[in-house]
Protein backbone atom coordinates (compact mmCIF):
# COMPACT_ATOMS: atom_id res chain seq x y z
CA UNK A 1 0.00 0.00 0.00
CA UNK A 2 1.36 3.42 -0.90
CA UNK A 3 1.77 6.10 1.77
CA UNK A 4 -0.96 8.12 0.03
CA UNK A 5 -3.37 5.18 0.28
CA UNK A 6 -2.38 4.54 3.89
CA UNK A 7 -3.11 8.17 4.84
CA UNK A 8 -6.45 8.05 3.01
CA UNK A 9 -7.46 4.83 4.75
CA UNK A 10 -6.46 5.93 8.26
CA UNK A 11 -8.29 9.25 8.05
CA UNK A 12 -11.42 7.78 6.46
CA UNK A 13 -11.54 5.06 9.15
CA UNK A 14 -11.24 7.62 11.96
CA UNK A 15 -13.42 10.50 10.73
CA UNK A 16 -16.81 10.55 9.01
CA UNK A 17 -15.68 12.51 5.95
CA UNK A 18 -18.01 14.26 3.53
CA UNK A 19 -14.93 14.84 1.36
CA UNK A 20 -11.36 13.60 1.70
CA UNK A 21 -8.54 14.34 -0.69
CA UNK A 22 -4.99 13.18 -0.03
CA UNK A 23 -2.54 14.74 -2.47
CA UNK A 24 1.03 13.53 -2.86
CA UNK A 25 3.06 16.73 -3.29
CA UNK A 26 6.45 15.05 -3.11
CA UNK A 27 7.21 16.05 -6.70
CA UNK A 28 7.30 19.70 -5.54
CA UNK A 29 10.10 18.98 -3.10
CA UNK A 30 13.61 17.63 -3.07
CA UNK A 31 13.34 14.98 -0.36
CA UNK A 32 12.55 11.53 -1.73
CA UNK A 33 9.23 10.08 -2.78
CA UNK A 34 6.01 9.95 -0.80
CA UNK A 35 7.28 12.35 1.85
CA UNK A 36 5.16 15.49 1.32
CA UNK A 37 1.36 15.45 1.41
CA UNK A 38 -1.63 17.74 1.57
CA UNK A 39 -4.89 16.52 3.09
CA UNK A 40 -8.25 18.19 2.64
CA UNK A 41 -10.77 16.84 5.12
CA UNK A 42 -14.41 17.94 5.18
CA UNK A 43 -16.50 16.62 8.05
CA UNK A 44 -19.42 17.55 10.25
CA UNK A 45 -17.20 16.29 13.09
CA UNK A 46 -15.27 19.57 12.90
CA UNK A 47 -18.29 21.71 13.80
CA UNK A 48 -17.57 23.68 16.97
CA UNK A 49 -13.87 22.73 16.97
CA UNK A 50 -11.10 25.27 16.61
CA UNK A 51 -8.55 24.86 13.83
CA UNK A 52 -5.90 23.72 16.31
CA UNK A 53 -8.18 20.97 17.64
CA UNK A 54 -8.89 19.77 14.10
CA UNK A 55 -5.20 19.67 13.20
CA UNK A 56 -4.31 17.85 16.40
CA UNK A 57 -6.92 15.23 15.53
CA UNK A 58 -5.34 14.64 12.11
CA UNK A 59 -1.84 14.61 13.63
CA UNK A 60 -2.95 12.00 16.18
CA UNK A 61 -4.45 9.79 13.45
CA UNK A 62 -1.22 9.98 11.46
CA UNK A 63 1.26 10.02 14.36
CA UNK A 64 3.19 6.95 13.19
CA UNK A 65 3.44 8.21 9.62
CA UNK A 66 4.55 11.65 10.80
CA UNK A 67 7.18 10.15 13.10
CA UNK A 68 8.60 7.73 10.56
CA UNK A 69 7.68 8.50 6.95
CA UNK A 70 6.19 11.92 6.26
CA UNK A 71 8.47 14.95 6.07
CA UNK A 72 5.70 17.54 5.57
CA UNK A 73 1.93 17.52 5.87
CA UNK A 74 -0.34 20.42 4.89
CA UNK A 75 -3.67 20.03 6.68
CA UNK A 76 -6.86 21.74 5.53
CA UNK A 77 -9.92 20.92 7.64
CA UNK A 78 -13.41 22.23 7.03
CA UNK A 79 -17.01 21.70 7.94
CA UNK A 80 -19.20 21.24 4.83
CA UNK A 81 -20.39 24.87 5.10
CA UNK A 82 -16.84 26.19 5.42
CA UNK A 83 -15.75 24.14 2.41
CA UNK A 84 -18.66 25.49 0.36
CA UNK A 85 -17.61 29.04 1.36
CA UNK A 86 -14.13 28.23 0.00
CA UNK A 87 -15.69 27.25 -3.31
CA UNK A 88 -14.81 23.60 -2.73
CA UNK A 89 -11.10 24.40 -2.93
CA UNK A 90 -8.15 24.35 -0.56
CA UNK A 91 -5.18 26.71 -0.93
CA UNK A 92 -2.20 25.63 -3.01
CA UNK A 93 0.87 24.57 -1.09
CA UNK A 94 4.00 26.72 -1.46
CA UNK A 95 7.08 25.35 -3.16
CA UNK A 96 9.64 23.86 -0.82
CA UNK A 97 12.76 25.95 -0.26
CA UNK A 98 14.57 23.39 1.86
CA UNK A 99 17.08 20.68 1.08
CA UNK A 100 18.98 20.73 -2.18
CA UNK A 101 16.80 23.46 -3.72
CA UNK A 102 18.49 26.15 -1.63
CA UNK A 103 21.59 27.64 -3.22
Amino acid sequence: MSMQQQIQEKISNAIACKHLNVINESHMHSAGTESHFKVVVVSEDFAGKRLLQRHREINEILKDELANHIHALAIHTYTPDEYAEQGGEAPDSPNCMGGSKVS
